[in-house]
């Protein structure tokens, strides 16, 4: 065991190592032998959707002990999507790079990773794969439906509300009780947003037991499979199951065939392609846009249907899912030690109009597109399912804002040059222009054009888009503005047209124009000290995983200098 290089040594090293961990009243037969189990806990007060951590650590640790581990918990950075500024993702590579030197610099044979909020999935992940040891994931599980004036909402309703309260079709005061009704219990997102997706996508992955990624945080279940997961976490030591063992081209090609079927997040595009850039698989943009092709929509939740996370689960959850994709799926192996299609071959759904079949879909779209043409050059995104169909083919006049702010103060303005057919351009706000890449790509509307009956135009941006977002958005554009695309340099007014089924963006504007205006573009200047200053000057861009270029790669477990 990797452990006994601290506790199994003779001497004042042993001493030392033994004696400190003592005072926590260890008795001395926890060191002899036993696989020591990390438990990474990104519990916070700050990450309300990880709130209710300390309890999941402590089912955890039951099944370490039960088979005969030794549990140690430990903190990480941890990242509160709803509070954090300026936005969550800026920090989703300085918290793997917490993860990774945490799991490498102390004494364990494997380690549990506590995952909840949006960031905390891909970064404990990320980390974990740069260090490469037995790894199992635990998902905090979705909070319970919210229920407001007889019907069920959930995150993806907060971007309703807002339009309604703008357009006046709501009061604050409505809005406010709402506010009370919606996160009723612990737990992240109640919709398939981004925190659901990537709990689907470390299933799928085969980073967890089955069933992980869909119980309801408040639901005991979720505890057993807490519990269940530490026991076999200590097994996989004793294996020397190791993440690379699971994290293969073939897992990755599974999850995202089913980010397609469940209509997930378009966050995982960038999440999952920095998780394999870590792990050392060639995993590529245009791959989101092939596997996809032939997957329908067969979750039908919100934002791209109708139900929530907790119907989800009690239809059959994530392994249903599987079970009806049939030959899609590759066997790959995963944390139980058996294959993808073996633990899910038995599933069933038992709501159809919740889970559906290859044969019955809720939308034949699903899955992410992948644009190119001159205004992305490296490519971007769009959800299908969430857009409308008679927008997916659009040609419009560009209004352009330069930055959030410009966008802010601008939007609303009843001389705003802007109408139905525009297509609205965010810049500015990809990894280095914002920096950090927020979730502002689906930009609310001109407010005259919501009380005309607006609900939907084409937007585009740098930026992300939250998982609980909807709309005919245009996402990841890169190169970025900021990193001097030709995104850069559209201007008001310029032609704009998208064309889905032909997966082209393009900007109607001659060469010559073009070189006109990047002469005298200027390039945004960068931060000069700190965490900020290092993620901007190295930070990827969005079609490799805004990944930071130094990360890349598997560092191993080794601790190549040892101090005593």
């Amino acid at each position: 065991m990797r452990s006994q290089n601290w506790f199994g040594k003779t001497g004042k090293d042993g001493f030392i190592y033994r004696a400190w961990m003592k005072n926590q009243g260890i008795p001395d037969h926890e060191f002899k032998g036993k696989p020591v189990i990390g438990i990474c806990n990104t519990w916070s007060e700050f990450t309300p959707c990880n709130a209710h951590f300390r309890e999941l650590a402590e089912s955890v640790k039951h099944g370490v002990y039960e088979a005969g581990g030794f549990p140690v918990e430990f903190p990480v950075m941890s990242l509160g999507e709803t509070l954090i500024k300026p936005t969550a993702m800026l920090y989703r590579n300085l918290a793997s790079m917490d993860v990774e030197e945490s799991i490498r610099a102390n004494p364990m044979d494997a380690v549990v990773l506590l995952c909840g909020c949006d960031k905390t999935t891909p970064s404990l992940v990320m980390g974990a794969c740069s260090v490469n040891i037995p790894t199992i994931v635990v998902s905090g599980g979705p909070m319970l439906t919210g229920k407001y004036q007889g019907r069920d909402i959930g995150t993806s309703d907060v971007w309703r509300f807002n339009e309604a309260e703008r357009s006046g079709k709501m009061t604050l005061d409505e809005m406010a009780e709402a506010e009370a009704c919606m996160c009723r219990s612990r737990g992240h997102c109640a919709v398939m947003g981004t925190a659901s997706t990537m709990a689907c996508m470390v299933e799928a992955l085969g980073l967890s037991l089955p069933g992980n990624a869909a119980i309801p945080a408040a639901d005991a279940r979720r505890k057993v499979l807490a519990h269940l997961s530490g026991i076999r976490i200590v097994e996989m030591a004793k294996e020397q199951l190791l993440l690379s063992q699971i994290l293969t081209r073939e897992a990755f090609e599974n999850a995202i065939k089913v980010n397609a079927a469940i209509g997930g997040s378009t966050n995982a595009v960038i999440h999952l392609l920095a998780m394999a850039g870590r792990i050392g698989v060639d995993l590529k943009l245009s791959d989101f846009d092939d596997l996809s092709r032939g997957v329908p929509l067969l979750a039908n939740l919100h934002p791209s249907g109708n139900y929530f996370m907790e119907d989800f689960y009690y239809a059959g959850g994530l392994p249903a899912i599987m079970s009806g994709m049939g030959d899609l799926l590759y066997p790959a192996l995963t944390v139980n030690g058996k294959d993808i299609v073996s633990n899910s071959k038995n599933a069933k759904s038992y709501q159809s109009d919740v889970i559906g079949s290859l044969d019955e879909p809720f939308n034949p779209l699903s899955g992410i597109v992948v644009l190119q043409g001159n205004l992305c050059e490296n490519g971007a995104v769009l959800k299908p399912s969430a857009a409308t169909p008679a927008l997916m083919k659009h040609r419009g006049k560009a209004v352009v804002f330069e930055t959030i702010e410009d966008f802010h103060h601008r939007i609303d303005d009843p001389d705003l040059d802007v109408d139905a057919t525009s297509i609205l351009v965010l810049k500015n706000v990809g990894p280095k222009g914002y920096p950090g890449m927020p979730e502002v790509g689906n930009m609310t509307l001109p407010k005259k054009l919501l009380q005309q009956g607006v609900t939907d135009m084409v937007r585009i941006s740098d930026g992300r888009m939250s998982g609980t977002g909807f709309g005919t958005v245009v996402l990841h554009v890169s190169p970025e503005a900021a990193a001097g695309g030709i995104f850069a340099l559209v201007q008001d007014g310029d032609w704009i047209e998208l064309d889905v089924d032909k997966r082209s963006l393009n900007l109607e504007v001659s060469d010559e124009e073009l070189a006109q205006r990047r002469a005298q573009w200027q390039a945004p200047a960068f931060q000069t000290r700190g965490y900020v200053h290092l993620y901007q000057h190295h930070v990827e861009q969005a079609h490799l995983g805004a990944d930071l270029d130094f990360l890349r790669g598997c560092s191993g477990s080794e601790v190549t200098r040892d101090s005593h």
